[in-house]
């Protein structure tokens, strides 16, 4: 491993840079609240001038009218079709860049892993996966973190968790994991070292619950400089030459690598050397890294990190080839505001993440970071907010309910670096929405432990549940006004939200419905067995 001092002339791991680049990859709350035209750059990151002396509210002054989206709901709604997906062989993968965003797409097929693999061997059908993020951002520094999430195995499967996402598991220039460098070397990282992942993700096989990979392979970060003094040159981290690339993995122009690659499919990350996913010796050393994670390591499923830096292509082939039990992606874009607030037609926010679904060729899901902006919102006095013009839920669980994984808070929006947060006094009023909806819903580990809300959190997943409440489950909205929120799911259940407690004539009667959840401004109904 490169010593940090050495690594530092690579501009982005000296400590001033370092923190720019953090800022770049996880200052998230101005990322996904300013509009397009008011970011600092076009590219995704700010520089320590650009931001300094300029606040949030300064600039929520600036912003303009959300344009709505010139395609029609039906469009929108009938955006996936159903195809049977196909395995494309690695040497037609350029080709499949092409054309892969013009082509129908389907709920995708996933096989059982070969029992020779360590993973993938717990089968749970996306419409009723549960996950919950098992890390926060300070979690690095809390000794071994693996051995922390071991001991909550067992506690996660009686809550009725299926599948826990861990932190990124390589060598990394931060301690978070999110700037990876010899990605084969799991011995370096800041949350323990590779015996003692296993050991987690035994522990949470032998309990019945999957394990997520947080797959950062958008970027990555040099060992070593070139003979023209550019740190391009990576180690993969094994005696092989595995993952050992040079300037051409990168792709062309690029700020920090000055790669000789083909140009970038997707946004610039702003704080490292972004990948040339085109390049075939890239995919095929990717994949063969991540089928390593899953039937060495036990992995399950991935989470993939910044999906706007590289094309919806890619991730299909990623997925197609290693064959996740369960497959989700971050793709963070700025929702529409108008005045000091959010819009109330977020369609063009949410089209974004229907349409990379379908670049993605339907084989992964989305954080419903549209369902999170409105959310949080709404629970200050906005419930109106809740129903759209056709009567539908406003984000992604609206359109596309089986691909939105519906959550309040992550390690960047929540956590110490507090970005873009959900309010405190009103998480348990968004835990009985995206509880209770359609999606798949993620809790947060800060939420679900630190903030002793695991009792609650739990009853809400439970009435899920035995209610079989799923990610295409049907909502049926009675009403959305300021204060009060009220709708049933699937005729077996029914939630209310906010301050109002007089529902008059559209209280459930008793005879028929019985309270099993309620907190602060929060209740939920399910209907009694006949």
């Amino acid at each position: 491993m490169a010593a940090a001092s050495t690594i530092a002339h690579a501009s982005v791991l000296s400590r001033a840079a370092f923190e720019s680049a953090s800022l770049s990859k996880h200052a998230r709350a101005t990322e996904c609240s300013l509009p397009t035209t008011l970011r600092p750059t076009q590219a995704f990151g700010f520089s320590s001038s650009t931001l300094s002396g300029l606040s949030l509210r300064d600039v929520l002054k600036q912003m303009p009218k959300a344009v709505p989206h010139p395609r029609d709901l039906a469009v929108r709604a009938t955006a996936v079709v159903e195809a049977e997906p196909k395995p494309e062989d690695l040497a037609g993968a350029t080709e499949l860049a092409g054309s892969v965003a013009e082509e129908a797409v389907e709920e995708p097929v996933l096989k059982p892993g070969k029992s020779a693999s360590r993973g993938g061997n717990i089968p749970c059908d996306w419409k009723d996966v549960i996950m919950f993020q098992g890390f926060n951002w300070e979690s690095n520094k809390n000794g071994c973190w693996y051995d922390v999430l071991k001991k909550c195995a067992k506690d996660l499967a009686e809550a009725g968790i299926t599948d826990v996402w861990l932190p990124p598991p390589s060598q990394s220039v931060a301690p978070q994991g999110y700037l990876p460098g010899q990605l084969y070397n799991l011995d370096a990282s800041k949350y323990g070292n590779e015996e003692q992942l296993k050991e987690l993700i035994d522990e949470l096989h032998a309990n019945g619950v999957r394990a997520i990979a947080d797959i950062v392979i958008n970027h990555r970060c040099a060992d070593k400089q070139d003979e023209r003094g550019v740190w391009c040159i990576f180690e993969g981290g094994t005696p092989d030459e595995r993952l050992d690339w040079g300037p051409w993995s990168i792709t062309k122009h690029d700020e920090f690598g000055d790669g000789t690659g083909a140009p970038d499919t997707g946004e610039d990350y702003g704080a490292a050397p972004d990948l040339d996913h085109t390049n075939e010796r890239v995919q095929r050393e990717l994949i063969g890294w991540m089928k390593w994670l899953k039937e060495d390591i036990g992995y399950d499923g991935w989470r993939y990190d910044f999906t706007k830096g590289f094309a919806g292509w890619a991730v299909a082939l990623y997925n197609e080839s290693t064959e996740p039990g369960f497959a989700v992606g971050e793709y963070w874009t700025s929702i529409g505001y108008e005045g000091e607030g959010p819009a109330y037609n977020q369609d063009f926010h949410r089209q974004q993440m229907v349409d990379w679904i379908n670049d993605a060729r339907g084989t992964c899901a989305s954080f419903d970071f549209t369902t999170k902006g409105i959310l949080q919102q709404a629970v200050q006095g906005e419930l109106w907010r809740l129903r759209d013009q056709n009567n539908f839920p406003p984000g992604l669980i609206g359109w596309m309910p089986e691909k939105a994984v519906t959550f309040l808070d992550n390690h960047d929006t929540g956590s110490t670096q507090n970005h873009w947060p959900f309010p405190a006094d009103k998480v348990m009023q968004g835990y009985a929405y995206i509880l209770t909806h359609p999606g798949i819903p993620s809790i947060f580990y800060d939420h679900f432990y630190d903030w002793n809300l695991k009792e609650e959190i739990t009853n809400l997943i439970k009435c899920r549940k035995h209610n079989q409440i799923r990610a295409d489950s049907k909502v049926d909205i009675k009403l959305a006004d300021g204060d009060c929120y009220f709708a049933e799911i699937d005729c077996k259940i029914i939630v209310k939200i906010g301050s109002r407690h007089d529902l008059g004539d559209m209280t459930p009667p008793e005879c028929d419905w019985k309270v099993v959840c309620f907190g602060q401004d929060y209740c939920v109904w399910e209907k009694k067995s006949q």
